[in-house]
């Protein structure tokens, strides 16, 4: 292979400059590390942003989406396919809703996930004037609707006008979510736990009095599971941790193990009073192969003990985050759940993600002062001393 600069290079010369990318060339991963082209290795705690929950090159997982490949990997929508089947069967398993719709990616998921609630309103009274109330500092996706209800002004600003009449209220602040609420409200939309907008969990009263509101006034409560659910919180999905319900959820990243899917699901209500034939479509989502890929996702994360995992190396995790944040007085507060942890600083944190990264630790921010960790979901202990250990350097030395 060539070196690793030269390929930089000449990425820069063919990829659109969207991301400002880490200056490494992965090549591949096994378990919990990654390894660039020249041999080094790294301890991921990225997963692909909260993607590879069960690590990388499992070997089961890997032989599952080859024995598909050989048999069909695309049909359209046209006709049905055992796999969509069965891993749809499993999602409402997990999840307790009803109808599921897949998708390729996560924004897909909320773009669906939206025109299922303005449907739904629409066929209540047959007005378009309806409105979303979603939260400040939140983060949907990057196509215009998720956009449109991504509560970072910076992000919208450019690409206005976007999807119209979506309000915004404050993540655990009931009063701004009432203050929001007005006879056209038809949904209300909330990350769990907010990811990008700086690990920030949905407190219990809070989301149980939005639930409470919804249920009375028959609003719509769309709760966006792409990055805290799966596992990560120490529950298949964030919302089962509280006495809540979604009428619409949506989930993408960990749900296929690493391939580009995702879903929305409903509950029957919903599902039989909003979208019907001919109002949404996707031509690869539910394909054979994404679907074979959730299927044997969800059949390991049983066999595999999954969820009992993350509950006590998440607690683990938590308690050495909890310690590192006493040691060092440039971190103002650890926040998250399960693993799905930040550890907020007084000032920007790229330095520390740069030095952890040449002492082979991957790690990834949350806005500017926050560092984010989404390991993969089977690391043990003793990744999270490495992890650790590395981290205290990278503090130091930054």
């Amino acid at each position: 292979m060539g070196k690793m600069q030269d390929y930089i290079e000449e990425a820069e010369q063919v990829l659109l400059h969207t991301y400002n990318r880490y200056q490494i060339v992965l090549d591949k991963g096994e378990g919990v590390h990654l390894y660039d082209i020249e041999g080094k290795e790294y301890l991921d705690f990225v997963s692909g942003i909260g993607v590879f929950a069960l690590g990388y090159h499992n070997e089961e997982f890997n032989s599952a989406l080859k024995e598909q490949i050989d048999k069909l990997t695309h049909t359209s929508n046209y006709f049905y396919n055992i796999p969509v089947i069965e891993a749809a069967k499993k999602l409402k398993e997990i999840s307790g809703m009803d109808r599921v719709f897949f998708t390729n990616s996560g924004a897909e998921a909320i773009e669906g996930a939206i025109k299922a609630a303005r449907k739904y309103a629409y066929l209540k009274d047959g007005k378009t004037d309806h409105e979303i109330i979603a939260m400040e500092h939140s983060f949907h996706g990057r196509t215009m609707g998720a956009l449109a209800v991504t509560g970072k002004k910076a992000y919208r600003e450019a690409f206005e006008p976007l999807i119209g009449n979506i309000r915004f209220a404050n993540l655990n602040d009931i009063e701004s979510v009432k203050a929001q609420i007005t006879d056209k409200t038809c949904a209300i939309l909330l990350e769990t736990v907010q990811g990008e907008g700086g690990i920030y969990p949905a407190e219990k009263k809070f989301l149980e009095e939005v639930y409470a509101i919804c249920q009375k006034k028959d609003i719509l409560l769309i709760l966006d599971e792409i990055q805290c659910g799966m596992g990560r919180c120490g529950s298949y999905f964030a919302w089962q941790r509280y006495s809540v319900k979604p009428d619409i959820m949506t989930t993408a990243k960990a749900v296929g193990g690493g391939m580009p899917v995702g879903a929305f699901l409903m509950t029957e209500k919903v599902g039989a009073n909003s979208l019907k034939a001919g109002d949404h479509g996707t031509t690869y989502g539910g394909n054979p192969l994404a679907c074979a890929a959730i299927k044997k996702t969800l059949d390991l994360f049983e066999e595999n003990h999954i969820i009992e995992h993350v509950a006590s190396v998440g607690e683990y995790l938590k308690e050495q985050l909890d310690l590192i944040a006493t040691e060092y007085d440039c971190i103002v507060e650890r926040r998250g759940v399960g693993l799905m942890q930040g550890l907020v600083f007084d000032k920007p944190v790229g330095s520390i993600i740069a030095k952890a990264m040449e002492k082979g630790l991957i790690l990834i921010n949350a806005g500017t002062d926050v560092i984010r960790f989404l390991p993969p979901l089977i690391i043990d202990k003793s990744d999270v001393d490495t992890m650790t250990a590395i981290l205290r350097e990278a503090i130091e030395q930054a």
